[in-house]
């Protein structure tokens, strides 16, 4: 074999198996993070902390990992804007429109949504501990594997919104909405429901029930018992 051809053959046996090597994927898109605020805004992966962006108009906006930590988004229109990792920590939604908004994975300890219009969202396997939901209109929403330890859900909409395997252990429902709630397979160890009416939510199990704290108004699912535990201690 002459030394062309042995070339030749070395650089196509080299060009075959760099075609087979797998291909660096694309460097993650960022947003334009000077753009003003306005409808279908592009803010992913942009740093939105300790704002007041409160009245404006972000909806259809794709706003994914982006950092509103603390931010001020009172009564603003976030209308099916895509949310996903978004981080919300201290950060203050109250009276805001964010229906069919995808907040899936999410983090937002402390975030308040109180009196917010939340109806379709989805919160599925995010972090909201201690989250602020008084009020808050969230039927049909997804809740799904998602952390809501200690949330205040008190006098909030909670019609048909699927919370199955979330954890909703030291939540407060008192005087909410719960008509379909499916809380299959979620913790609710030390759950609130004094004053509750628990008839029509889906999928509760007597050990549920007897993990949480309710009292003598609380209404009870069909076929569930009235735990010995009831109520619970003060502190508990």
């Amino acid at each position: 074999m002459t030394t062309s051809i042995k070339t030749a053959w070395t650089l196509g046996l080299v060009a075959g198996v760099l075609t087979f090597l797998p291909q660096a994927s694309p460097a993650h898109a960022k947003g334009n993070c000077n753009a003003d605020p306005a409808p279908q805004v592009n803010w992913q992966d942009c740093r939105k902390r300790n704002l007041i962006l409160s009245g404006n108009d972000l909806s259809g906006s794709l706003l994914e990992k982006t950092d509103f930590a603390g931010t001020d988004l009172r009564d603003t229109n976030l209308a099916g804007s895509v949310m996903i990792k978004a981080i919300m920590n201290r950060a203050n939604a109250a009276g805001s429109n964010l229906k069919e908004v995808d907040l899936s994975k999410m983090e937002g300890n402390r975030v308040v949504f109180s009196g917010a219009d939340m109806t379709g969202a989805r919160f599925d396997k995010g972090e909201l501990a201690r989250a602020v939901f008084k009020g808050t209109k969230l039927t049909g929403a997804s809740f799904q594997k998602a952390e809501f330890s200690r949330s205040n859900f008190s006098g909030a909409d909670l019609s048909g919104v699927n919370m199955s395997y979330a954890n909703l252990s030291r939540a407060v429902f008192s005087g909410a909405t719960l008509t379909g709630l499916n809380v299959q397979n979620s913790w609710t160890y030390l759950a609130r429901f004094e004053g509750a009416d628990l008839s029509g939510v889906l999928n509760m199990t007597q050990m549920q029930l007897d993990q949480s704290c309710g009292d003598a108004e609380t209404v009870l699912p069909k076929d569930l018992n009235r735990p010995a535990s009831w109520p619970c201690a003060d502190g508990e």
